[in-house]
């Protein structure tokens, strides 16, 4: 890759950049995971000073061609309050490996990251849940449910102790605006 073809931005990474590409007219860094601090804390500096968010992608049933190869990737959502320009930064990561939190390079990362180890089971060290606790879960559910190994509504739920919660369909009610004769409102309803 020569430097004649990289954005000032991905220059600004040096090393720590994997690759840049473009999609949709969004403009994306691949960066290593153990170099995502260093990342960070050079946009900011260059001036994409608001955080707007970090987001966690499961791809390990994934089987078509993408950017990073670990099962887990991580996206942040970078911009600039002066250029009003977007830019994203993506790390990938593996079970058992762990992120540096970016919540010193931007306040703001805190809550997102939490989440995201709240949700995928991905550790951020330096932002890491008190052990026994959850984020947004109760204290007392077990495993993550946006990996994709995790069951999907309609079926019973495991909950602590063994025991079995009823399924979505168990719990099903009318709405507001549905009837029990196939009618929504005064017209009928096709398909009922």
């Amino acid at each position: 890759m020569t430097e004649e073809i990289l954005s000032q931005e991905a220059v600004l990474l040096g090393e720590a950049l994997i690759s840049e590409k473009e999609h949709l007219g969004e403009q994306f860094l691949l960066v290593k995971r153990e170099s995502i601090l260093s990342a960070l804390t050079a946009l900011r500096d260059f001036g994409y000073d608001f955080f707007s968010e970090c987001v966690g992608v499961d791809y390990s049933t994934w089987t078509h061609k993408r950017d990073l190869e670990g099962r887990f990737e991580i996206v942040y959502n970078l911009l600039s309050t002066t250029t009003y320009k977007r830019i994203f930064v993506k790390i990938s990561v593996d079970d058992g490996e762990s992120v540096d939190s970016a919540r010193n390079v931007y306040a703001g990362a805190e809550y997102p990251e939490k989440e995201i180890g709240d949700l995928y089971g991905v550790v951020f060290s330096g932002n890491e849940l008190a052990p026994g606790t959850r984020f947004i879960l109760p204290d007392d559910w077990i495993g993550f449910p946006l990996r994709k190994e995790y069951p999907l509504g309609g079926e019973d739920v495991l909950f602590d102790g063994a025991t079995r919660g009823p399924a979505v369909e168990d719990q099903m009610m009318p709405h507001a605006g549905e009837s029990f004769e196939g009618k929504t409102g005064t017209g009928d309803v096709s398909g009922r």
